[in-house]
């Protein structure tokens, strides 16, 4: 407990071993706040402009990796109450988190600070995080924070709709890509992962990272970023900033979705940044194949004129190789391509 960045945070100096080397440094410059990451109403989808957003979400799918999504249906009121529940969970006592508390990987329900293995890193994320499975839902909640007294009951309401929101886009993908309806159903979207992080305020955010540059391990991952700017996306070889809009979720392509489209979508390095004014709390769900699911790109999107870009594997392959990797994203793709 006592490692967590929440506990000890207050009125310090960077510690060195928080220190990024140079080169991974976000630094003093100021990095531009982009207005043209896509923002796509799916409300649209809904009407006649259906093939319009199926095209918008496509284009941003290949260019960018990442957009953000408003008039998604899920209630604004209940995202407020999950945002105020993790935030009333990261400032519980220290004897309320104690029991959530693990060092151990193959804990499934934790409390841990920087990444997941903290007395093997060379430096430190300025960063706690809780973590836990959500589904099958009726399983997994019985592993939950029991404190707040809320947290089980707003947490089950908001992974449900997350879910849905998650599995909505990917059939939108999926028609983009020419793929059959209900595609990424059943193995491929079976898994769903929740992530929370809390960024403390930082003492020198120029020297440090909440998250480190990488890509998502998973399917696909539907991120709340609440009203505090700190995510990052690299795209033409520089660091933009994803602006955070009022009741949007974020959306990005993970590892999984590049590989099934043969390199057709992409999978977008990010990172977060700290700041010395105020806490940051970001909630992520990422949806993920089963750990027997066979991943391989799909034959009908791999043109005549090329071959596969990758071989097939299990996912649970691809989670210890990146794991082993660190999240590194020059070389976590690397034994699993293949090269004509």
């Amino acid at each position: 407990m006592e490692k967590l960045v929440s506990s000890w945070f207050s009125n310090k100096t960077l510690p060195q071993s928080y220190i990024f080397p140079p080169e991974a440094r976000p630094g003093n410059h100021v990095i531009p706040r982009c207005n043209t990451i896509p923002v796509v109403d799916l409300s649209k989808a809904l009407a006649h402009d259906r093939i319009v957003i199926v095209q918008q979400i496509l284009k941003a799918s290949q260019e960018f990796g990442f957009f953000q999504v408003v008039n998604h249906g899920v209630p604004e009121n209940l995202v407020t109450d999950t945002m105020n529940v993790f935030k009333e969970f990261f400032e519980l006592p220290a004897e309320d988190k104690a029991g959530i508390y693990s060092e151990d990987l193959k804990r499934p329900c934790r409390l841990y600070t920087s990444s997941s293995n903290y007395d093997h890193e060379n430096v430190h994320l300025w960063r706690d995080n809780l973590r836990h499975p959500c589904h099958p839902l009726e399983d997994c909640i019985k592993i939950w924070p029991q404190k707040p007294t809320r947290y089980r009951e707003i947490v089950a309401t908001y992974s449900i709709e997350a879910k849905k929101l998650g599995l909505r886009i990917l059939e939108l993908l999926s028609e983009g890509l020419g793929l059959g309806s209900g595609f990424f159903g059943d193995k491929l979207s079976e898994s769903l992962l929740l992530s929370v992080n809390h960024y403390p305020p930082c003492p020198d955010p120029s020297l440090t990272l909440g998250v480190s540059r990488h890509c998502d391990p998973n399917l696909l991952t539907i991120l709340h970023q609440g009203d505090v700017y700190g995510l990052q996306v690299f795209k033409d070889g520089e660091w933009i900033g994803v602006e955070p809009l009022h009741n949007a979720f974020v959306v990005n392509i993970g590892h999984q979705l590049q590989i099934i489209s043969n390199n057709k979508l992409k999978s977008a390095e990010h990172r977060a940044v700290t700041n010395s004014r105020v806490a940051r709390t970001t909630v992520a769900f990422f949806i993920n194949p089963s750990d027997d699911c066979v991943i391989e790109p799909d034959k009908s999107l791999i043109d005549t004129d090329e071959s596969p870009a990758y071989k097939p594997f299990q996912f649970k392959e691809f989670l210890l190789n990146y794991s082993s990797l660190m999240g590194n994203p020059e070389k976590c793709l690397e034994p699993f391509e293949l090269h004509a």
